[in-house]
């Protein structure tokens, strides 16, 4: 048996309903999971997966990237997984066709709650705006996001809708 099948087993339950965020199509596809090493013990109901050194989640669009990549169980479901690193980074393409990208300096994912943390320096990108700043909660279900409020300032961007092109002015008529 491959020795790797059970961590990526885990992962694959935890971040499969985390990508509300996701390209609705991204959570049928497999799921590739990639570091220098793991530590895990499946045996317990309770407990932390570790996945260590230059860690690279892919599954349909959603690119994940970070140094550390922690899955905590409870009563032998996934709780939360928390990637961490220089900057855990993300990137996706929307249902719209839009990239999305991300990055912070912890990333957590709470499977209960239904919502996404970043926290340290974290930053979201889309053609549709930008939001910057310490801390964001984004609920995954609602599209609700909560960022600032400690202290620390929030910067966010919105983009102008898209007009359509006006139309040409008809042709003069010669006399």
């Amino acid at each position: 048996m491959n020795p790797m099948l059970p961590a990526r087993l885990c992962l694959i339950a935890l971040l499969v309903p985390a990508l509300a965020l996701a390209k609705t199509s991204d959570r049928n596809q497999p799921m590739s999971l990639e570091s220098n090493s793991n530590d895990c013990n499946l045996t317990d109901d309770d407990g932390k997966c570790r996945f260590t050194g230059d860690v690279v989640i892919v599954q349909g669009t959603l690119e994940i990237h970070a140094d550390v990549a922690d899955v905590y169980r409870k009563n032998g479901e996934v709780d939360r997984v928390v990637m961490s690193g220089r900057q855990a980074t993300m990137k996706q393409q929307m249902d719209d066709g839009s990239p999305m990208d991300a990055q912070a300096d912890n990333i957590e994912y709470r499977v209960n709650d239904d919502t996404v943390v970043l926290t340290g320096n974290y930053s979201v990108k889309s053609p549709k705006g930008s939001n910057a700043g310490q801390r964001m909660v984004y609920n995954t279900k609602t599209g609700n996001m909560q960022s600032g409020g400690d202290g620390t300032r929030v910067r966010t961007v919105i983009q102008p809708k898209a007009k359509a092109a006006a139309p040409a002015p008809a042709p003069k008529e010669k006399k």
